[in-house]
């Protein structure tokens, strides 16, 4: 079943490559969205697709890249609406 994620990842997450981190697990996963930066340091991940493979990628954002330090990994599950193609990094 297809469903999107509002991810929320705090933590030591900013400046230590974190965003090309998730770009890559969600590309290898075929999942599709974007991930930011926040204004309060956290990084941002909207995410659509198969919520086994969602379920996987949060796996995988609680470890982070090497330099990061993940505290915490907050999910709000939503309606899958169908509205990215592809995972990007967004400014």
């Amino acid at each position: 079943m297809d469903v999107r994620a509002r991810i929320i990842v705090s933590g030591f997450v900013q400046g230590v490559g974190f965003r090309s981190y998730a770009l890559r697990a969600a590309t290898k996963l075929g999942l599709a969205g974007y991930v930011r930066n926040l204004r309060d340091g956290k990084v941002e991940v909207v995410v659509e697709g198969n919520r086994g493979l969602l379920e996987e990628l949060i796996g995988d954002l609680w470890r982070g890249p090497l330099f990061g330090h993940v505290t915490d990994v907050g999910v709000e599950w939503q309606e899958y609406k169908g509205d990215f193609h592809g995972f990007r990094v967004a400014f």
